[in-house]
């Protein structure tokens, strides 16, 4: 269930408001005038969203090469090039 909190207490209840963004690990929609207006979230839990988005990105990336008909590289001849690297 979301959680919804008025404007006023983030000028009123910050701490609160911060608590309950780490120990729920959600959002928090944050409404004015009765209307939604914002959201706030953890750092950590923006930083996640982040690296998923990053990530479907990449995902779709490779879904389009591979629809081009690109091969890319194969696991072997990644892995022999990172090694190299490693040296």
């Amino acid at each position: 269930m979301p959680i919804i909190r008025p404007i006023s207490d983030l000028r009123n209840r910050a701490t609160e408001i911060s608590d309950i963004c780490h120990h729920e690990d959600e959002p928090i929609f944050i409404t004015k005038n009765g209307k939604s207006d914002m959201v706030v979230m953890s750092q950590t839990h923006f930083d996640r969203i982040q690296s998923l988005f990053e990530l479907y990105q990449k995902l779709g990336e490779a879904e389009l090469l591979d629809a081009s008909g690109d091969e890319g590289i194969s696991h072997k001849n990644l892995m022999s090039s990172l090694r190299k690297k490693l040296r």
